[in-house]
């Protein structure tokens, strides 16, 4: 198995014609993604290709969230966390930032999550029912 890290699924999804080496390495990650040999990427890889599409290159939310799904139904990559990824979307559309969505599908087990980020992420959990309860440390 081979684990891929963010650039590599970058270049994948991302046509960057900015110079020749990203076009080279835009072939070598589809020969290799498109391979069928058995992939992993971990979930703090697919937490940074967000950041890199939304952030640096100005990906949609919608445009992010087609890349992960594609991602997500690729048989012969293994995706840590899966059901983590798959939650974190769905409340991505409910207008919850990806990262904090991951995160706080990642504490599945706990019975709250403290943030200090009362605006964005715990008033929009809430009014979402989200579970486990978000809290604002005071």
């Amino acid at each position: 198995m081979i684990g891929l890290d963010t650039n590599v699924l970058a270049r994948y999804y991302i046509d960057d014609e900015s110079d020749a080496q990203a076009q080279r390495q835009r072939l070598a990650a589809r020969r290799l993604i498109e391979s069928g040999r058995p992939l992993m990427v971990c979930k703090s890889v697919v937490l940074e290709l967000e950041w890199v599409m939304r952030g640096y290159y100005g990906f949609s939310p919608g445009e992010v969230a087609s890349v992960v799904r594609h991602l997500l139904e690729q048989t012969h990559i293994t995706v840590e966390d899966r059901e983590a990824i798959r939650q974190a979307l769905a409340n991505c559309q409910s207008g919850i930032d990806f990262a904090d969505a991951l995160h706080h599908a990642s504490y599945k087990s706990c019975e709250t999550v403290a943030t200090f980020d009362d605006r964005k992420f715990a008033r929009r959990a809430k009014k979402l029912g989200m579970t486990p309860a978000v809290m604002v440390v005071t």
